[in-house]
């Protein structure tokens, strides 16, 4: 499980500590920086794909994406004693941080801008990985660190605490999680990657006329919802087949009394149908509200026959009816004893629905730009030196 997320100068995120548990949701008002969080996360899960410098670009590259506030911000700054500006002189170069520590492993990786190039480029303004650091446990340490990057050159830990030299000229924008696991060598970093590919987020399950659930489609075994839920029938069929199918009748029987799901096929391809109480035949998957294909959706993808070590759900309210809020929380709560679930909503109705059942509470605030989280004690942290 992972105990420590840490951002540093990611959009409004100048220096954000987190301490998470089991289950947490985070909320705020508009604006206070959930999305920034939830793109965070996002980025950490794309270091394991090695698309983090790729995804940064889309973002409108490093200068769009990093704190645009002073270097420094003040006590006397946010009393309104002092104006909010700049020195003049940066005192530490430009830096995106990000970075999480756990039960097992913790990762940290700090992005910064290119040298100015000796001949004219297109890729002038691409990040560059300037280090890297694998370790043992929650926080970082001389005596934890498995797996130093600093610059170009990567040295990796051995099991009787030799370092040896794996990468020197480590391209700048390829990450040793993906250059430099392996399975005798560096057998962490291989475990860490793949429990960082296997996270799963869910912010675009599409319920619109048009949304690929509500057409048939060919199913084969999905024991896991894509990120559109596209393949839900056949993802619904899996957890009724050999899934928890129980868990997943009551939890539709929770939100919706007296009604079921159940996968109708046709020469290979399958859909969703519903019953629904007092209706003489089941309702297709293209007739449902968009509150209730969104709970399917949901549903389907909690419970997985193939939990993940971390799910991130954006915004699972969308669409659901305020009454379904309820369940959909308990749905959440037992998807949490399989899975670490980050909910990142502003619906209040959720928020204490989650609350109700054990979630932390992480309130995000916004002060002079910047995002804090409050009544939430930092944990301590230490980022790799480049």
């Amino acid at each position: 499980m992972i105990t420590r997320l840490a951002v540093s100068g990611y959009r409004s995120l100048r220096d954000v500590r987190l301490p998470l548990e089991r289950l947490n949701v985070v909320t705020g008002a508009n604006g206070s920086g959930k999305s920034s969080l939830y793109r965070a996360l996002r980025l950490l899960a794309d270091v394991a794909q090695g698309r983090v410098v790729q995804s940064l670009a889309g973002e409108g590259g490093l200068p769009s994406t990093l704190w645009a506030g002073p270097e420094m911000v003040s006590r006397a700054m946010k009393r309104g004693e002092y104006p909010i500006e700049g020195t003049g002189r940066r005192h530490k170069p430009v830096a995106l941080k990000l970075g999480f520590g756990g039960d097992e492993y913790g990762y940290a990786i700090d992005l910064g801008l290119p040298p100015p190039p000796e001949a004219p480029t297109l890729f002038a303004l691409d990040p560059e990985i300037k280090a890297e650091a694998v370790w043992v446990g929650e926080r970082l340490a001389r005596s934890n660190v498995l797996a130093l990057r600093n610059g170009p050159s990567v040295r990796i830990r051995d099991g009787d605490g030799v370092w040896g030299q794996a990468f020197t000229q480590l391209a700048a924008f390829d990450s040793m999680m993906t250059h430099c696991a392996d399975p005798r060598d560096a057998l962490e970093l291989l475990v860490l990657r793949e429990q960082m590919k296997d996270w799963r987020f869910y912010d675009h399950l599409r319920t619109d006329k048009d949304a690929p659930a509500r057409r048939p489609q060919i199913g084969t075994h999905t024991s896991v919802l894509a990120g559109d839920g596209a393949d839900l029938a056949a993802a619904i069929g899996t957890i009724l087949e050999i899934g928890d199918h129980e868990e997943f009748n009551a939890a539709i029987a929770d939100a919706f009394p007296g009604a079921s799901v159940s996968i109708h096929s046709t020469d290979g391809y399958f859909e969703v149908e519903m019953q629904q109480r007092g209706l003489l035949r089941p309702l297709k998957v293209a007739e449902l509200s968009d509150g209730t294909l969104r709970y399917l959706l949901l549903t389907a993808a909690l419970l997985s026959p193939r939990p993940p070590r971390l799910m991130v759900l954006n915004e699972p309210e969308t669409s659901l009816h305020p009454d379904l809020l309820a369940s959909l929380g308990r749905l959440i709560s037992h998807a949490s004893e399989r899975s670490q679930i980050i909910v990142v909503s502003h619906a209040q109705a959720l928020v204490r629905a989650l609350a109700t059942e054990g979630a932390q509470e992480i309130v995000l605030t916004k002060t002079l730009g910047e995002t804090e989280a409050a009544e939430v004690d930092r944990p301590a942290w230490d980022w790799p030196t480049r």
